[in-house]
Protein backbone atom coordinates (compact mmCIF):
# COMPACT_ATOMS: atom_id res chain seq x y z
CA UNK A 1 0.00 0.00 0.00
CA UNK A 2 1.23 3.61 -0.57
CA UNK A 3 1.80 6.23 1.50
CA UNK A 4 2.21 9.82 0.10
CA UNK A 5 3.16 13.22 1.43
CA UNK A 6 2.79 16.55 -0.72
CA UNK A 7 4.05 19.19 0.61
CA UNK A 8 1.60 21.92 -0.20
CA UNK A 9 2.27 24.71 1.57
CA UNK A 10 5.47 25.59 4.36
CA UNK A 11 7.59 24.20 2.49
CA UNK A 12 10.62 26.78 1.85
CA UNK A 13 9.20 29.50 3.81
CA UNK A 14 7.49 29.76 7.52
CA UNK A 15 3.62 30.40 6.55
CA UNK A 16 0.92 28.56 4.78
CA UNK A 17 1.29 25.78 6.64
CA UNK A 18 -0.56 22.89 4.17
CA UNK A 19 0.75 19.28 3.66
CA UNK A 20 -1.48 16.50 1.98
CA UNK A 21 -1.07 12.68 2.76
CA UNK A 22 -3.02 9.96 0.86
CA UNK A 23 -2.80 6.02 0.90
CA UNK A 24 -4.58 4.59 -1.18
CA UNK A 25 -8.21 4.23 0.62
CA UNK A 26 -7.46 7.43 2.35
CA UNK A 27 -6.44 11.84 1.85
CA UNK A 28 -5.90 14.01 5.05
CA UNK A 29 -4.72 17.24 5.34
CA UNK A 30 -2.37 18.44 7.97
CA UNK A 31 -3.02 22.34 9.13
CA UNK A 32 -4.56 24.61 6.47
CA UNK A 33 -3.11 28.01 7.17
CA UNK A 34 -2.66 31.40 5.35
CA UNK A 35 -0.05 32.16 3.69
CA UNK A 36 1.68 35.52 3.98
CA UNK A 37 3.51 37.91 0.94
CA UNK A 38 2.75 40.72 -1.00
CA UNK A 39 -0.73 41.27 -1.90
CA UNK A 40 -1.25 39.92 -5.69
CA UNK A 41 0.75 36.70 -4.29
CA UNK A 42 -1.06 36.50 -1.00
CA UNK A 43 -4.88 36.19 -3.01
CA UNK A 44 -3.20 33.95 -5.89
CA UNK A 45 -1.65 31.84 -3.09
CA UNK A 46 -4.47 31.52 -0.15
CA UNK A 47 -7.80 31.04 -2.88
CA UNK A 48 -7.14 27.92 -4.62
CA UNK A 49 -5.51 24.49 -3.67
CA UNK A 50 -2.96 21.73 -5.31
CA UNK A 51 -5.95 19.39 -4.52
CA UNK A 52 -9.50 18.79 -4.92
CA UNK A 53 -11.16 19.87 -1.58
CA UNK A 54 -14.15 17.84 -1.77
CA UNK A 55 -12.30 14.74 -1.84
CA UNK A 56 -10.27 14.98 1.52
CA UNK A 57 -11.56 12.87 4.03
CA UNK A 58 -9.97 14.95 7.35
CA UNK A 59 -8.09 17.98 8.21
CA UNK A 60 -5.75 17.56 11.23
CA UNK A 61 -4.81 21.08 12.83
CA UNK A 62 -1.73 21.44 15.26
CA UNK A 63 -2.76 24.55 16.00
CA UNK A 64 -4.69 27.91 16.43
CA UNK A 65 -2.32 30.26 14.85
CA UNK A 66 -3.23 31.94 11.50
CA UNK A 67 -0.41 30.46 9.46
CA UNK A 68 -1.39 26.77 10.22
CA UNK A 69 -5.49 27.33 10.66
CA UNK A 70 -6.37 30.56 8.82
CA UNK A 71 -7.20 29.40 5.42
CA UNK A 72 -9.80 26.58 6.49
CA UNK A 73 -12.77 29.11 5.81
CA UNK A 74 -11.29 29.07 2.39
CA UNK A 75 -11.03 25.20 2.13
CA UNK A 76 -14.98 24.75 2.87
CA UNK A 77 -15.43 27.42 0.55
CA UNK A 78 -14.01 25.79 -2.07
CA UNK A 79 -15.89 21.99 -1.57
CA UNK A 80 -14.29 20.49 1.61
CA UNK A 81 -17.22 18.75 3.80
CA UNK A 82 -15.65 16.35 6.41
CA UNK A 83 -14.36 17.33 9.82
CA UNK A 84 -11.57 19.64 11.39
CA UNK A 85 -9.59 17.63 14.20
CA UNK A 86 -7.88 19.58 17.07
CA UNK A 87 -7.47 19.93 20.63
CA UNK A 88 -10.17 21.12 22.57
CA UNK A 89 -8.05 24.50 23.47
CA UNK A 90 -7.33 24.78 19.51
CA UNK A 91 -10.95 24.63 18.86
CA UNK A 92 -11.83 27.29 21.64
CA UNK A 93 -9.29 29.76 20.29
CA UNK A 94 -10.35 29.24 16.57
CA UNK A 95 -13.59 30.55 17.70
CA UNK A 96 -12.26 33.53 18.21
CA UNK A 97 -9.10 33.36 15.93
CA UNK A 98 -11.02 32.55 12.40
CA UNK A 99 -14.06 34.86 12.41
CA UNK A 100 -11.55 38.09 13.44
CA UNK A 101 -9.13 36.71 10.00
CA UNK A 102 -12.81 36.70 7.99
CA UNK A 103 -13.55 40.97 9.23
CA UNK A 104 -9.92 41.45 8.44
CA UNK A 105 -10.54 39.91 5.01
CA UNK A 106 -13.58 41.77 4.83
CA UNK A 107 -11.40 45.31 5.53
CA UNK A 108 -8.17 44.37 3.53
CA UNK A 109 -10.05 44.43 0.15
CA UNK A 110 -12.32 47.36 1.29
CA UNK A 111 -9.08 49.04 1.23
CA UNK A 112 -7.67 47.45 -1.73
CA UNK A 113 -11.65 48.32 -3.96
CA UNK A 114 -11.04 51.90 -3.19
CA UNK A 115 -7.72 51.96 -4.93
CA UNK A 116 -8.84 49.97 -7.79
CA UNK A 117 -11.33 51.69 -7.91
CA UNK A 118 -9.45 55.06 -8.69
CA UNK A 119 -6.82 53.45 -11.64
CA UNK A 120 -10.17 51.93 -12.92
CA UNK A 121 -9.74 48.05 -11.68
CA UNK A 122 -12.98 45.83 -10.94
CA UNK A 123 -13.04 45.52 -7.04
CA UNK A 124 -12.57 41.87 -6.22
CA UNK A 125 -13.99 39.57 -2.86
CA UNK A 126 -12.35 39.12 -0.24
CA UNK A 127 -10.69 35.89 0.24
CA UNK A 128 -13.26 34.91 3.04
CA UNK A 129 -15.68 36.47 5.54
CA UNK A 130 -16.51 36.45 8.97
CA UNK A 131 -19.83 34.62 7.96
CA UNK A 132 -17.65 32.14 5.84
CA UNK A 133 -15.20 31.75 9.28
CA UNK A 134 -18.83 31.33 11.04
CA UNK A 135 -19.72 28.40 9.59
CA UNK A 136 -16.08 26.79 9.14
CA UNK A 137 -16.53 26.33 12.50
CA UNK A 138 -19.10 24.31 12.67
CA UNK A 139 -16.99 21.58 11.07
CA UNK A 140 -14.29 21.39 14.06
CA UNK A 141 -14.38 18.80 16.07
CA UNK A 142 -12.07 18.27 19.73
CA UNK A 143 -9.75 15.17 20.49
CA UNK A 144 -7.91 15.77 23.86
CA UNK A 145 -3.96 14.80 23.59
CA UNK A 146 -3.70 11.21 24.12
CA UNK A 147 -6.96 10.13 22.60
CA UNK A 148 -6.98 8.01 19.20
CA UNK A 149 -9.97 8.52 16.64
CA UNK A 150 -10.17 7.10 13.52
CA UNK A 151 -10.12 10.28 10.78
CA UNK A 152 -10.19 8.28 7.72
CA UNK A 153 -10.55 4.81 6.25
CA UNK A 154 -6.70 3.14 7.25
CA UNK A 155 -5.62 6.58 9.40
CA UNK A 156 -5.78 7.38 12.92
CA UNK A 157 -4.43 10.39 14.64
CA UNK A 158 -3.23 10.84 18.29
CA UNK A 159 -2.26 14.31 19.63
CA UNK A 160 0.48 14.92 21.84
CA UNK A 161 1.24 18.10 23.75
CA UNK A 162 3.96 20.81 21.45
CA UNK A 163 4.71 23.35 24.10
CA UNK A 164 4.12 25.91 21.34
CA UNK A 165 0.61 27.66 22.25
CA UNK A 166 -2.26 26.92 24.21
CA UNK A 167 -3.40 23.93 22.79
CA UNK A 168 -0.67 22.98 20.27
CA UNK A 169 -0.25 19.64 19.58
CA UNK A 170 2.31 17.03 17.91
CA UNK A 171 0.09 15.55 15.40
CA UNK A 172 0.82 11.86 14.95
CA UNK A 173 -0.96 10.28 12.34
CA UNK A 174 -1.18 6.46 11.73
CA UNK A 175 -1.51 5.04 8.40
CA UNK A 176 -2.82 0.97 8.15
CA UNK A 177 -0.08 -1.50 6.25
CA UNK A 178 0.04 -5.14 5.57
CA UNK A 179 3.00 -5.62 8.10
CA UNK A 180 2.16 -2.68 10.81
CA UNK A 181 1.11 0.73 10.98
CA UNK A 182 3.13 3.50 9.16
CA UNK A 183 3.66 6.38 11.96
CA UNK A 184 4.33 9.95 10.64
CA UNK A 185 4.78 12.98 13.75
CA UNK A 186 3.99 16.61 12.17
CA UNK A 187 6.00 18.81 15.01
CA UNK A 188 5.18 21.76 13.48
CA UNK A 189 5.28 24.49 15.20
CA UNK A 190 7.04 23.08 18.32
CA UNK A 191 7.34 24.46 21.66
CA UNK A 192 10.68 25.03 24.07
CA UNK A 193 11.39 23.57 27.41
CA UNK A 194 11.27 25.50 30.66
CA UNK A 195 8.79 28.22 29.04
CA UNK A 196 6.21 30.08 31.47
CA UNK A 197 2.71 28.89 31.47
CA UNK A 198 2.85 26.18 29.19
CA UNK A 199 3.72 22.63 29.46
CA UNK A 200 7.14 21.34 27.82
CA UNK A 201 6.78 19.28 24.53
CA UNK A 202 5.93 15.64 24.18
CA UNK A 203 7.96 13.48 22.61
CA UNK A 204 5.73 10.82 20.69
CA UNK A 205 8.43 7.46 20.33
CA UNK A 206 8.06 4.69 17.83
CA UNK A 207 8.26 7.32 14.51
CA UNK A 208 8.76 6.31 11.19
CA UNK A 209 8.90 9.96 9.56
CA UNK A 210 8.74 13.26 10.95
CA UNK A 211 8.12 16.74 9.81
CA UNK A 212 9.66 19.30 11.94
CA UNK A 213 9.52 22.85 11.39
CA UNK A 214 12.48 24.97 10.89
CA UNK A 215 11.71 28.34 11.81
CA UNK A 216 14.74 28.95 14.34
CA UNK A 217 17.07 26.03 12.84
CA UNK A 218 20.32 28.15 12.22
CA UNK A 219 19.67 30.35 16.02
CA UNK A 220 19.97 28.97 19.56
CA UNK A 221 17.82 31.42 21.83
CA UNK A 222 19.19 33.44 24.28
CA UNK A 223 18.56 32.98 28.40
CA UNK A 224 14.68 34.32 29.77
CA UNK A 225 16.44 35.65 32.30
CA UNK A 226 18.91 37.84 29.62
CA UNK A 227 15.60 39.01 27.75
CA UNK A 228 14.00 39.95 30.89
CA UNK A 229 16.88 42.00 31.55
CA UNK A 230 16.73 44.12 28.16
CA UNK A 231 12.94 44.65 28.47
CA UNK A 232 13.62 45.93 32.04
CA UNK A 233 16.03 48.23 30.54
CA UNK A 234 14.50 49.40 27.57
CA UNK A 235 11.23 50.38 29.53
CA UNK A 236 13.64 51.67 31.83
CA UNK A 237 15.26 54.31 29.35
CA UNK A 238 12.09 54.72 27.32
CA UNK A 239 10.84 55.95 29.94
CA UNK A 240 13.17 58.26 31.04
CA UNK A 241 13.18 60.07 28.17
CA UNK A 242 9.53 60.29 28.22
CA UNK A 243 8.61 58.05 25.49
CA UNK A 244 5.78 55.12 25.02
CA UNK A 245 6.97 51.44 24.31
CA UNK A 246 5.57 49.85 21.67
CA UNK A 247 5.08 45.97 21.08
CA UNK A 248 3.94 44.29 18.03
CA UNK A 249 2.74 40.86 19.46
CA UNK A 250 0.42 37.94 18.01
CA UNK A 251 -2.98 38.20 20.25
CA UNK A 252 -2.63 34.72 19.97
CA UNK A 253 0.18 33.01 23.32
CA UNK A 254 2.67 35.73 22.62
CA UNK A 255 0.44 38.98 23.92
CA UNK A 256 0.04 36.42 27.49
CA UNK A 257 3.43 35.95 27.75
CA UNK A 258 4.31 38.85 27.22
CA UNK A 259 1.96 40.07 29.75
CA UNK A 260 3.19 37.55 32.42
CA UNK A 261 6.68 38.83 32.08
CA UNK A 262 5.71 42.22 32.67
CA UNK A 263 4.09 41.47 35.40
CA UNK A 264 6.60 40.09 37.09
CA UNK A 265 9.04 43.00 36.58
CA UNK A 266 6.90 44.66 38.13
CA UNK A 267 6.10 43.01 40.81
CA UNK A 268 10.03 42.68 41.45
CA UNK A 269 9.97 46.37 41.24
CA UNK A 270 12.19 46.07 38.09
CA UNK A 271 10.44 48.81 35.87
CA UNK A 272 8.25 51.35 37.08
CA UNK A 273 4.30 51.07 37.30
CA UNK A 274 3.27 53.03 34.01
CA UNK A 275 -0.25 51.85 32.04
CA UNK A 276 -0.13 49.33 30.06
CA UNK A 277 -2.10 48.36 27.39
CA UNK A 278 -3.32 45.37 25.66
CA UNK A 279 -4.97 47.09 22.80
CA UNK A 280 -7.41 44.54 20.71
CA UNK A 281 -10.47 42.90 21.33
CA UNK A 282 -9.40 39.46 19.97
CA UNK A 283 -6.33 39.86 22.63
CA UNK A 284 -9.14 39.92 25.23
CA UNK A 285 -11.31 37.23 24.03
CA UNK A 286 -8.49 35.13 23.80
CA UNK A 287 -6.55 35.79 27.17
CA UNK A 288 -10.19 34.93 28.56
CA UNK A 289 -9.73 31.58 26.93
CA UNK A 290 -6.53 30.93 28.32
CA UNK A 291 -8.22 31.82 31.86
CA UNK A 292 -11.19 29.02 31.07
CA UNK A 293 -8.41 26.39 29.94
CA UNK A 294 -5.65 27.19 32.57
CA UNK A 295 -6.06 22.90 33.48
CA UNK A 296 -3.97 22.61 30.41
CA UNK A 297 -0.87 25.01 31.58
CA UNK A 298 2.32 23.75 33.65
CA UNK A 299 1.85 23.27 37.16
CA UNK A 300 3.14 26.55 38.38
CA UNK A 301 0.53 28.10 36.46
CA UNK A 302 -2.35 25.96 37.40
CA UNK A 303 -1.39 26.22 41.17
CA UNK A 304 -1.20 30.14 40.29
CA UNK A 305 -5.36 29.44 39.17
CA UNK A 306 -6.07 27.39 42.04
CA UNK A 307 -4.97 30.25 44.27
CA UNK A 308 -6.42 32.89 42.98
CA UNK A 309 -3.36 34.55 41.43
CA UNK A 310 -4.14 35.31 38.25
CA UNK A 311 -0.54 35.25 35.62
CA UNK A 312 -2.12 37.23 33.08
CA UNK A 313 -3.06 39.94 34.85
CA UNK A 314 -2.13 43.14 36.88
CA UNK A 315 -3.18 46.25 38.29
CA UNK A 316 -1.32 49.01 35.80
CA UNK A 317 -2.87 46.45 32.88
CA UNK A 318 -5.72 47.62 30.94
CA UNK A 319 -7.45 45.58 28.20
CA UNK A 320 -8.82 47.68 25.49
CA UNK A 321 -11.74 46.62 23.42
CA UNK A 322 -13.23 49.54 22.48
CA UNK A 323 -11.67 51.60 19.35
CA UNK A 324 -12.51 55.11 20.54
CA UNK A 325 -10.34 53.93 23.07
CA UNK A 326 -7.73 52.09 21.20
CA UNK A 327 -7.89 55.95 19.68
CA UNK A 328 -7.33 57.65 23.06
CA UNK A 329 -4.22 55.98 23.57
CA UNK A 330 -2.28 58.11 20.46
CA UNK A 331 -3.47 61.54 22.09
CA UNK A 332 -2.08 60.12 25.59
CA UNK A 333 1.51 61.99 26.03
CA UNK A 334 2.30 59.68 29.17
CA UNK A 335 4.63 57.11 28.59
CA UNK A 336 3.00 53.95 28.47
CA UNK A 337 3.24 50.22 27.23
CA UNK A 338 1.19 49.36 23.87
CA UNK A 339 1.20 45.93 23.07
CA UNK A 340 -0.87 45.46 19.48
CA UNK A 341 -1.87 42.57 17.10
CA UNK A 342 -1.01 41.54 14.70
CA UNK A 343 2.89 40.45 15.59
CA UNK A 344 4.06 40.87 11.92
CA UNK A 345 2.43 44.56 11.63
CA UNK A 346 0.50 43.27 8.69
CA UNK A 347 -2.86 44.61 9.72
CA UNK A 348 -4.66 45.85 12.97
CA UNK A 349 -4.19 48.21 15.70
CA UNK A 350 -0.56 48.07 15.59
CA UNK A 351 -0.50 49.91 12.29
CA UNK A 352 -2.32 53.03 13.81
CA UNK A 353 0.07 52.76 17.18
CA UNK A 354 3.05 53.11 14.78
CA UNK A 355 1.82 55.15 12.09
CA UNK A 356 1.52 57.77 15.36
CA UNK A 357 4.67 56.95 17.07
CA UNK A 358 7.46 55.71 14.94
CA UNK A 359 8.69 58.94 13.77
CA UNK A 360 9.12 59.82 17.42
CA UNK A 361 13.37 59.29 18.83
CA UNK A 362 11.58 58.79 22.57
CA UNK A 363 9.09 55.92 21.82
CA UNK A 364 10.68 52.53 20.97
CA UNK A 365 9.39 49.75 19.67
CA UNK A 366 10.29 46.28 20.82
CA UNK A 367 9.99 43.21 18.57
CA UNK A 368 9.08 40.39 20.38
CA UNK A 369 8.73 37.83 17.75
CA UNK A 370 9.38 36.33 14.32
CA UNK A 371 8.81 38.47 11.35
CA UNK A 372 8.67 36.63 7.92
CA UNK A 373 9.87 37.96 4.62
CA UNK A 374 7.83 40.88 2.80
CA UNK A 375 5.85 42.01 5.96
CA UNK A 376 6.08 45.41 7.79
CA UNK A 377 7.34 43.64 10.80
CA UNK A 378 10.98 42.62 8.55
CA UNK A 379 11.12 46.11 7.44
CA UNK A 380 10.93 47.63 10.79
CA UNK A 381 13.38 44.81 12.64
CA UNK A 382 15.67 45.53 9.73
CA UNK A 383 16.44 49.26 10.96
CA UNK A 384 14.93 50.38 6.89
CA UNK A 385 15.05 54.29 6.81
CA UNK A 386 11.48 54.94 6.01
CA UNK A 387 8.85 52.14 5.73
CA UNK A 388 5.03 52.44 4.58
CA UNK A 389 2.32 52.13 6.90
CA UNK A 390 -1.04 52.49 5.03
CA UNK A 391 0.46 53.22 1.85
CA UNK A 392 2.24 56.25 2.69
CA UNK A 393 6.42 56.85 3.98
CA UNK A 394 7.14 57.29 7.49
CA UNK A 395 10.88 57.51 8.82
CA UNK A 396 11.45 54.61 11.21
CA UNK A 397 13.49 57.06 14.23
CA UNK A 398 11.72 55.54 17.49
CA UNK A 399 14.48 52.79 18.90
CA UNK A 400 14.28 49.33 17.49
CA UNK A 401 15.27 46.51 20.17
CA UNK A 402 14.70 42.86 19.10
CA UNK A 403 14.49 40.58 22.04
CA UNK A 404 14.15 36.68 20.45
CA UNK A 405 14.45 35.05 23.71
CA UNK A 406 10.49 35.22 24.06
CA UNK A 407 9.92 33.11 21.08
CA UNK A 408 7.92 29.60 22.08
CA UNK A 409 9.65 28.28 19.07
CA UNK A 410 12.29 25.26 19.77
CA UNK A 411 15.64 26.88 18.54
CA UNK A 412 18.40 25.01 16.77
CA UNK A 413 19.57 22.84 19.42
CA UNK A 414 16.23 22.21 20.72
CA UNK A 415 14.99 20.89 17.48
CA UNK A 416 17.90 18.70 16.87
CA UNK A 417 17.10 17.33 20.87
CA UNK A 418 13.79 16.73 20.09
CA UNK A 419 14.52 14.54 16.77
CA UNK A 420 17.31 12.22 18.53
CA UNK A 421 14.23 11.61 21.12
CA UNK A 422 11.50 10.69 18.84
CA UNK A 423 13.38 7.61 17.39
CA UNK A 424 16.40 5.98 16.19
CA UNK A 425 15.08 4.60 13.43
CA UNK A 426 13.43 7.44 12.03
CA UNK A 427 13.85 6.73 8.12
CA UNK A 428 13.64 10.58 7.36
CA UNK A 429 12.79 13.99 9.10
CA UNK A 430 11.33 16.54 6.19
CA UNK A 431 12.64 20.07 7.54
CA UNK A 432 9.89 22.58 6.43
CA UNK A 433 8.30 26.11 8.20
CA UNK A 434 11.49 27.90 7.86
CA UNK A 435 12.93 30.02 5.36
CA UNK A 436 16.12 28.49 3.40
CA UNK A 437 18.90 29.27 5.31
CA UNK A 438 17.23 28.10 8.39
CA UNK A 439 16.39 24.74 6.91
CA UNK A 440 19.44 24.29 5.39
CA UNK A 441 21.20 25.48 8.88
CA UNK A 442 18.86 22.39 10.93
CA UNK A 443 19.99 19.91 8.53
CA UNK A 444 23.52 20.34 8.72
CA UNK A 445 23.26 19.80 12.70
CA UNK A 446 20.65 17.00 12.25
CA UNK A 447 23.92 15.56 9.94
CA UNK A 448 26.58 16.51 12.51
CA UNK A 449 25.26 14.81 15.89
CA UNK A 450 22.87 12.60 15.01
CA UNK A 451 22.67 9.57 12.52
CA UNK A 452 19.13 10.50 10.81
CA UNK A 453 18.45 11.26 6.85
CA UNK A 454 16.86 14.41 6.66
CA UNK A 455 14.91 16.15 3.97
CA UNK A 456 13.95 19.41 2.58
CA UNK A 457 10.81 19.38 0.40
CA UNK A 458 9.84 22.13 -2.00
CA UNK A 459 6.79 23.38 -2.35
CA UNK A 460 4.61 21.04 -4.22
CA UNK A 461 6.76 18.21 -3.76
CA UNK A 462 5.19 14.68 -3.78
CA UNK A 463 7.16 11.99 -1.64
CA UNK A 464 6.55 8.25 -1.38
CA UNK A 465 6.89 6.93 1.72
CA UNK A 466 7.62 3.10 3.19
CA UNK A 467 7.16 1.12 6.36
Amino acid sequence: MSVKIKFCGGAGRVTGSMHLVTSDRSSVILDCGIFYGRRDEYYQENSSFPFQPENIDACLLSHAHIDHCGNIPTLIKNGFRSKVHCTPSTRDLCRYMLPDSGYIQEEDIKYVNKINKRRGIPPHAPLYTKKDADKALKHFRALDYHKTLDVAKDMKVTFYEAGHILGSAVVVLEVEQPKRPLRIAYAVDLGRVGMPLLRNPEVPKDIDYLIMESTYGNKDHGELKDAEILLAETIAKTVDRGGKIIIPSFALERTQLIVYFISELIKRRLVKEIPIYVDGPLAVNLTRVFRDNWRYFDEDTQKAFRSDRDPLGYGNITYIRNVNDSKRLNDDPRPSIIISASGMCENGRILHHLKNNIENPKNAIVAIGYMARDTLGRRIVEMQGSVRIFGRPYELKAEVVIIDAFSSHADRQGLVDYAKECSKDIKKVFIVHGESEHSEALQNNLKKQTNLKSHIPAKGEVVSLVV
